[in-house]
């Protein structure tokens, strides 16, 4: 996912046009994520981009998956 490129459109403010890296371990395969096109290992972490606006539920998405969040950083967009 950190693959991904960063495409800012115009926007009311400059947080909306914001994106954030979670690192995230321990997340196990529930209800609540069997609809990814992916399995996940408990044992690994994984990064998930958070545009601004959504990281509050995000990081409640995350905890009812029983995931910890091991670090969080901006998104550098490059240009």
């Amino acid at each position: 996912m950190l693959g991904k490129s960063l495409i800012v459109g115009s926007s009311n403010s400059p947080s909306e046009s914001r994106t954030f890296v979670y690192e995230v371990t321990g997340l196990w395969q529930n209800e609540e994520n069997k609809k990814n096109s992916y399995p996940l290992r408990k044992s690994s972490s994984i990064f998930i981009q958070v545009p601004y606006s959504q990281m509050n539920e995000e990081m409640q998405r995350i905890t009812r998956m029983g995931g910890k969040i091991v670090s969080i950083r901006p998104l550098m967009a490059t240009t």
